[in-house]
């Protein structure tokens, strides 16, 4: 019986070492086949610095701040203001809604002077921003006015200095080529005065305007007496004549500050 049993335990001896090797040999080429891990970095001594470098700081890169359009050019101011004129008109074809809050309607039209380089529609226009100007006659209920063609109240012309005198002369008016003036027909602004302002006034010839046309307009709605200086360093008057002299005022070209009280002074004429 013990016979029996020497050649099957040897054989399974045997091919249980076969296969041990067989594992260790395929263990072996898997083993080769992975790649070995890299070592640590040393640990730093007592008294050393880490051989790490810190990471380097991402700087941003600045965005380009876009360039700013070019400034435009300023319109040169015209200076070559013809001292005579052909002493016609042109008026200008153009109407407008009425504005003001109050009072009665004022319809009015713009003449310009042929030949001056002046449009007509273009005055017309700057007129009627001037007068519904929130410190104006019209938005503090003086009056309302209307822009026409035709069928108007009263005129305004714009005319050179030989031109504006003749016409104020009619009044009885000198005004020596220099001044503005207000006649039983309408107002006459000197071209000289709306293209260049006054030398007395601390502002462009645009505000100017505001000035000539809210002085003339003025007697135009019934105020005939000029005014003068309230006090050293206060508004002038719209109704005073800037242009003969400040006497200590600040110019100003609206019958109403911006609170929109009136602007008044001692009557002098």
């Amino acid at each position: 019986m013990k016979g029996r049993f020497v050649l099957p335990v040897l054989a399974l001896a045997l091919v249980a070492l076969g296969g041990g090797a067989a594992l260790a040999h395929y263990n072996g080429r898997a083993d080769a086949a992975a790649p070995a891990p890299a070592p640590p970095p040393p640990a730093a001594g007592p008294g050393q610095k880490a051989t790490t470098a810190p990471p380097r700081p991402v700087t941003p890169t600045p965005t380009p701040k876009p360039k700013p359009p070019p400034a435009p050019k300023p319109t040169p101011q015209k200076t070559d203001v013809p001292r005579s004129g052909a002493g016609t008109f042109t008026t200008a074809r153009a109407t407008g809604e009425a504005v003001g809050t109050g009072g009665s309607l004022r319809r009015y039209r713009v003449q310009v002077e042929d030949g001056i380089d002046v449009s007509a529609r273009e005055a017309a226009d700057e007129i009627q921003r001037i007068l519904a100007h929130p410190r104006g006659w019209a938005a503090h209920g003086r009056g309302r006015f209307q822009l026409v063609s035709e069928n108007a109240d009263f005129v305004i012309r714009i005319a050179t200095p030989d031109t504006a005198d003749r016409l104020c002369a009619a009044g009885g008016l000198n005004t020596r080529g220099e001044l503005n003036c207000e006649t039983t027909s309408g107002v006459v602004v000197n071209l000289k005065r709306w293209l260049l302002g006054s030398p007395t006034f601390a502002g462009p010839a645009s505000e100017y305007r505001h000035l000539i046309i809210n002085h003339e307009v003025g007697h135009e709605i019934g105020i005939r007496q000029h005014m003068g200086c309230p006090g050293p360093g206060k508004l002038a008057p719209v109704m005073m004549q800037q242009i003969k002299g400040l006497h200590g005022c600040r110019s100003n070209a609206y019958p109403y500050d911006e609170e929109g009280i009136y602007i008044t002074g001692p009557i002098v004429s």
